[in-house]
C-alpha cells in the first residue's frame, strides 16, 4: 500500500494511506479548481502552483493559501537515514551521501549546470540514485572515476 507524508506550511504533516484517497469525496479539475467533502465539511480548492522537483504544492482552500510538500517512501527512507542532503543556492562540492558505487558520471570538469541537474548515478542497496545540483554553478574537478566504491561523505566533485 502507497503511503506519503505531507507536510504543510513547513509547520504540520500527516501521513497519507492510498485508501485515504481514495475515499475522499472529491469533483473538479486542475484548470477550474476542487470540491471537496470531507468529515461532512465542504472545501474549495485551488492550485496556485505546483513544483514537481522540490513535490511542492501550493493550494487555495477556502481562500487560505497552503504550502504542501509531499515525500513519498523513497523520500521518507533517506529522511529516516539521516541522508538528506542540504540544499543551497551555492554548492562548494557534492559528497556521497551514502556508501554505493559509481555508476555513471553525468558531467566533466568544465561543464555548468543548473539546479536540479544531474551529475552522476551512484548505487546504494541495490537501488540506483541520480545525484543532483541543489543549486547551479560549474564542474571544478571529479574526484571519483565510474565504478568506484565511495563512503558516505566522500567528496565526488569539487565545483566552482
Amino acid at each position: 500500500m502507497k503511503k506519503y507524508e505531507a507536510t504543510v506550511n513547513d509547520s504540520h504533516s500527516l501521513d497519507i494511506q492510498q485508501s485515504d484517497l481514495e475515499n475522499l469525496d472529491i469533483t473538479g479539475s486542475l484548470e477550474k479548481g476542487f470540491h471537496l467533502i470531507r468529515d461532512d465539511k465542504s472545501y474549495a480548492i485551488k492550485v496556485v502552483s505546483a513544483d514537481k522537483l522540490k513535490k511542492e504544492v501550493v493550494l487555495s482552500v477556502n481562500g487560505t493559501t497552503h504550502t504542501v510538500s509531499l515525500a513519498d517512501k523513497y523520500d521518507l527512507l533517506v529522511k529516516k537515514m539521516g541522508l538528506n542532503v542540504a540544499s543551497s543556492a551555492k554548492m562548494n562540492e557534492v559528497k556521497a551521501p551514502m556508501p554505493g558505487l559509481v555508476l555513471g558520471l553525468k558531467v566533466k570538469a568544465g561543464d555548468s549546470f543548473e539546479k536540479g541537474d544531474a551529475l552522476l548515478v551512484l548505487e546504494a542497496m541495490k537501488m540506483e540514485n541520480v545525484i543532483k545540483a541543489t543549486g547551479e554553478g560549474t564542474v571544478k574537478s571529479i574526484a571519483v572515476v565510474e565504478g568506484d566504491a565511495v563512503e558516505k561523505g566522500q567528496l565526488l566533485i569539487e565545483l566552482a
